[in-house]
């Protein structure tokens, strides 16, 4: 019997460009950058435009893995 096998050519990620910090976080309800720091790690976080859906942050990070690996989508 043959084994089928892949092989990982290239990888690529995508995050939104807006980025929302702690201290902008802060601002809008009671907490501060110090107490979300300690209790998740997170110093900020990046989030998807109005329309901007987990299919897109997909499509991104596949185009960037193929022009990581140096292939076509073809």
């Amino acid at each position: 019997m043959t084994a089928i096998r892949s092989i990982v050519l290239g990888c690529g990620s995508y995050l939104p460009e807006r980025v929302v910090t702690n201290a902008e976080l802060a601002a809008q309800i009671d907490t501060s950058d110090d107490w979300i720091v300690q209790r998740t790690g997170i110093r900020q976080r990046h989030i998807a435009a109005e329309g901007e859906f987990t299919s897109h942050l997909g499509l991104k990070a596949a185009q960037a893995a193929l022009k990581n690996a140096g292939v076509d989508a073809q």
